[in-house]
């Protein structure tokens, strides 16, 4: 396996194993969402919590073909199998279609895709003031570190500062409300988005381009001969002579 072949491999050995991580991680989040005591109870047929229903239902989803693409994934890289290569090659060329398609969905209908994220931070945030539930917790943390924002009013409650970004008690109380950030980030900042998810699908075909490498590599060294055909027709040859 000559040195291309090498790099391509153990990159595409990083890539899954981060995204397989991540793909966990959702999917744990999505589940103690789903079924934690404090939440259960929240899908039961409510139109009031549709944007957490459906929020949580993407989480467990993305997070399942994350992991069933990592797995895959790592498969062809380590036992440099043809076919799991290909089938990785084919779910990222998926992913990468995905991803665009978002990219442009969100910036197309910016307006409609930040009305949706605030409605379910609301609904996070309104339930974790009555349920104080810790899977609750750690996605108003992601909110709030993702979008550098803190609370759903000017006033921020006592239960919900430890969820902020780290700061000093004075930075805390001055961060703006994430509802009217998120919408910002999507009206605002709509080409930034687009950037953002093109910049994965980027990454995310160079990951395409090395399991291509690797593939052809593998298929390549399958249809060569082994070395020790070679000899013996080389003995055979002197042994003429």
């Amino acid at each position: 396996m000559d040195g291309c072949a090498q790099i391509c491999r153990c990159f595409l050995i990083l890539f899954n194993t981060l995204f397989a991580l991540v793909g966990f991680g959702l999917v744990a989040l999505g589940m103690w969402l789903r079924f934690g005591a404090e939440t259960r109870g929240f899908f039961d047929i409510d139109l009031n919590t549709a944007q957490f229903n459906i929020g949580v239902i993407v989480l467990v989803v993305t997070g399942v073909l994350m992991l069933v693409m990592a797995v895959i994934g790592h498969c062809g890289a380590c036992n440099n199998s043809r076919s799991a290569l290909g089938v990785s090659s084919g779910l990222l060329s998926i992913l990468i279609i995905m991803q665009i398609a978002a990219g442009v969905m969100a910036f197309v209908r910016s307006a409609q895709v930040s009305i949706e994220l605030v409605g379910f931070y609301i609904s996070i945030y309104l339930q974790y003031l009555n349920t104080r539930s810790p899977a609750q917790a750690v996605t108003l943390k992601l909110f709030n570190n993702a979008f550098h924002c803190c609370g759903f009013n000017e006033t921020i409650e006592v239960f919900v500062r430890h969820t902020c970004p780290g700061g000093s008690f004075l930075k805390q109380i001055s961060y703006s409300s994430c509802p009217g950030v998120i919408s910002d980030v999507f009206e605002a900042h709509a080409p930034l988005v687009l950037g953002g998810f093109l910049g994965i699908a980027g990454v995310t075909m160079l990951v395409l381009v090395c399991s291509c490498v690797l593939r052809r590599h593998v298929s390549v060294s399958h249809k060569s001969p082994p070395p020790y055909i070679l000899l013996g027709s080389t003995l055979s040859s002197v042994k003429m002579i």
